[in-house]
């Protein structure tokens, strides 16, 4: 694990929003641990550090709590809708060399065929990989595809060590040309004209 993933948590007893904005407060955020049949451990963890670590998608923690180590997926991070304020955090406990199932994002690379639009369907792709080598994107390569193109799941090459979850079937790409303005320009006008057309029939 690198430096920058290792992580001290503290162990917390005290419960409740009153307790859990105190902490906050202070700089920490509070998280709970579980997985593997364990009982639910409940910790406090360094805000500033841990803010920057989840940016990334799947992020593993090396957390020390009390001298002992403890790896753990970041599976929810709930934020308060308003400021974006980490409010609490949920892990999973894993161990080196369990695989395990992640929805990693999916980058697309290159550019399609001049007059073409790239429609990306799919934003993440369900895999199995390792715990200690997830990836943190798949990258999608649309260089010099023409109107029509697709790319599913299955057409994807993933990270070495990851396994395809999701349905192959599922469209990922869908390479596109973007419809002329000047057909919407014509239907505004069309519309524009029907009231027109009804004064005059009132008219007569």
């Amino acid at each position: 694990m690198s430096e920058d993933t290792t992580v001290h948590a503290e162990l917390r007893s005290s419960f409740g929003k009153g307790f859990a904005r105190r902490l906050r407060a202070a700089g920490k955020i509070p998280a709970v641990i579980y997985g593997h049949g364990t009982e639910p451990v409940h910790v406090a963890l360094p805000g500033h550090q841990v803010s920057l670590i989840v940016r990334r998608a799947n992020a593993l923690l090396d957390l020390d709590i009390e001298g002992t180590s403890q790896l753990a997926l970041v599976k929810d991070v709930q934020k308060d809708p308003v400021h974006q304020i980490i409010e609490h955090i949920d892990l999973l406990v894993v161990r080196k060399g369990e695989k395990v199932a992640i929805d990693v994002p999916v980058v697309v690379t290159g550019e399609s065929a001049p007059g073409t639009i790239v429609n990306l369907d799919a934003t993440t792709i369900q895999v199995e990989a390792e715990a200690t080598h997830i990836p943190e994107h798949i990258e999608v390569s649309v260089e010099g595809l023409e109107e029509g193109a697709h790319i599913t799941a299955a057409d994807v090459t993933l990270p070495k060590g990851s396994t395809l979850l999701t349905d192959g079937e599922v469209l990922v790409v869908a390479i596109a040309v973007p419809a002329a303005p000047v057909e919407e320009e014509t239907e505004a006008e069309a519309e524009g004209e029907a009231p027109a057309e009804a004064e005059e029939a009132a008219a007569e």
